[in-house]
């Protein structure tokens, strides 16, 4: 006599447990293997804009370098102020303020040109006045802005 399962009995019983552990084992490892395979793709870097500061956290926005051969200080924003005085291509003035006047340009419908409030001791303008926003490059420190005004003027 025989001591053992059958053929029969071995197939019925013993295989369908593995089967049914190595399915279980696939489908609970599974979701772990996709989600380390997606968590390791390259994602898009976001670029953030830097938060508008409060006028109280500095005492200016920055150093203005003047990118135009010439351009006239104004005493009042927008194109209807007196002539203060004039700054050559290079120049760099301390930028105090942002200002945007009311009404369109002058060009006669677009949107309303940006002025700036800027400070300045170089050759032919040594106090404050307003320039057009388009007529300079700002920086963040007096440093960059030299560095650029140099850049310009070889």
């Amino acid at each position: 006599m025989r001591i053992g399962f059958s053929r029969s009995r071995r197939q019925g019983l013993v295989y369908p447990r593995l089967c049914r552990r190595f399915f279980a084992a696939i489908l609970f490892s599974l979701p772990l293997f996709l989600s380390l395979f997606f968590s390791c793709a390259q994602k898009e870097e976001i670029r953030l804009a830097p938060p508008a500061m409060s006028p109280l956290s500095r005492g200016e926005i920055g150093y203005g370098v003047v990118n135009v051969s010439y351009t006239h200080v104004a005493d009042e924003p927008g194109g209807q102020g007196l002539s203060l005085g004039y700054l050559r291509r290079g120049s760099v003035v301390r930028v105090l303020e942002r200002r945007v006047p009311g009404g369109k340009d002058e060009a006669g419908g677009g949107s309303p040109e940006t002025w700036v409030r800027a400070e300045g001791r170089d050759a032919g303008f040594d106090s404050l006045g307003w320039l057009p926003e388009s007529v300079i490059d700002i920086y963040p420190t007096e440093a960059q802005a030299r560095t650029a005004s140099d850049s310009l003027l070889q």
